[in-house]
């Protein structure tokens, strides 16, 4: 059986590996896009990735950009 702090110790690394690529792929587009505000709340906020999905498929739409069902 492990040890409280090894599954926290686990947990953590399992956020880390699942919030890292998304948080990379939302402040490039935000930086892309130059959604000042955008960068700076994905950066400060941690909502692991959640925020960040919304970001990527809902909010960083561009005008050039094919919707999902295109």
């Amino acid at each position: 059986m492990e040890t409280p702090s090894a599954i926290t110790g686990t947990f953590i690394l399992l956020a880390l590996l699942w919030t890292l690529p998304w948080k990379g792929v939302a402040l490039w587009k935000a930086a892309r896009n130059l959604h000042k505000a955008w960068f700076v709340v994905l950066f400060v906020v941690n909502t692991l990735a959640v925020l960040e999905i919304l970001y990527i498929f809902v909010f960083s739409r561009g005008a050039g950009e094919p919707s999902p069902g295109a």
